[in-house]
């Protein structure tokens, strides 16, 4: 046998050893995928949805590290916060058939409890299948109780009224309305015009009521201080005229009292007490 044959049939000392970390490094490497095959992280905020090939199982994995077994369980993550929707150009028609286009914002959350029946009975497109349709059913539906002016008029009622009506609607969908705002409401070309002209009639009435009520209070202040004006010329002229009988009857009398009282006697009008007294204490002096 020549030495190349000899070599060829030489077996290797070190093969063995390679060959063993071989399989060595292929059990470790499938050891840790089937670790991280076992282990489920569920964000913060998430709840995950545990399904065996595919089927909804009805477990539930909270946010954090959860295990599964692998290669059979997978988790499809559900996002369980707060989330806004907004609904723009609704067309509907109010109770005096005015039609309306109006912009909704929705704050809601899909039901914890609940989220396996969601991802099984509705799945993950449940703002286009479910939400929209309700959002639009219910804008209908509570628009045409109001009257287009009501609406505007009795904006917190209408919206208050709506977020009931919305809530009841998706409560049976796994969804829950936390706050629900009506965000413009716009109107006909041809009703803005009107509701304009009557906001300005409505204002020249109460213009013309409050000029009204002004010119009333002005004349009564004019008629009371004309009385008063009256009243007190009418008390002056009084006392003038008592004065002037009283001076006439000084520049007409002799000194002497009268004999006897009448109703045409000039004595009445006088204070005769001041008058006797004088003429005591004349007749006095003269005795």
């Amino acid at each position: 046998m020549s030495e190349e044959n000899k070599k060829i049939f030489t077996v290797n000392p070190n093969g063995g050893k390679i060959k063993t970390i071989v399989i060595v490094c292929v059990i470790v490497a499938a050891l840790a995928i089937i670790g991280f095959s076992s282990v489920c992280i569920v964000p913060a905020g998430h709840k995950g949805v545990t399904l065996n090939m595919g089927a909804v199982t009805g477990a539930v994995m909270n946010e954090g590290v959860n295990f599964k077994i692998p290669f059979v369980q997978t988790a499809e993550i559900m996002d369980v916060r707060v989330k806004k929707y907004e609904s723009t150009d609704n067309s509907s028609a109010s109770k005096d058939l005015q039609t309306i286009k109006s912009s909704i914002a929705v704050n809601y959350r899909v039901d914890q409890d609940h989220v396996a029946d969601l991802y099984q009975k509705i799945g993950l497109s449940y703002e286009s299948t479910v939400i929209s349709p309700a959002i639009s059913e219910c804008i209908k539906a509570v628009t045409s109780r109001y009257t287009a002016e009501e609406l505007i008029t009795k904006r917190t009622e209408v919206s208050s009224e709506m977020k009931d009506f919305l809530q009841d609607k998706l409560k049976e969908k796994y969804i829950l309305i936390d706050s629900f705002n009506i965000v413009n409401f716009e109107f006909s070309d041809a009703f803005n015009t009107a509701i304009e002209e009557k906001q300005i009639a409505e204002q020249n009435a109460l213009k013309a009521k409050y000029d009204l009520e002004r010119i009333k209070t002005e004349a009564e202040q004019a008629v009371t201080k004309a009385k008063g004006e009256a009243e007190a010329m009418k008390l002056k002229n009084e006392q003038i005229s008592q004065n002037i009988i009283y001076l006439e009857f000084i520049e007409k009398w002799d000194g002497k009292m009268p004999t006897y009282y009448g109703s045409d006697n000039l004595f009445l009008g006088l204070d005769m007490n001041n008058s006797s007294s004088s003429d005591t204490s004349n007749s006095d002096k003269a005795e």
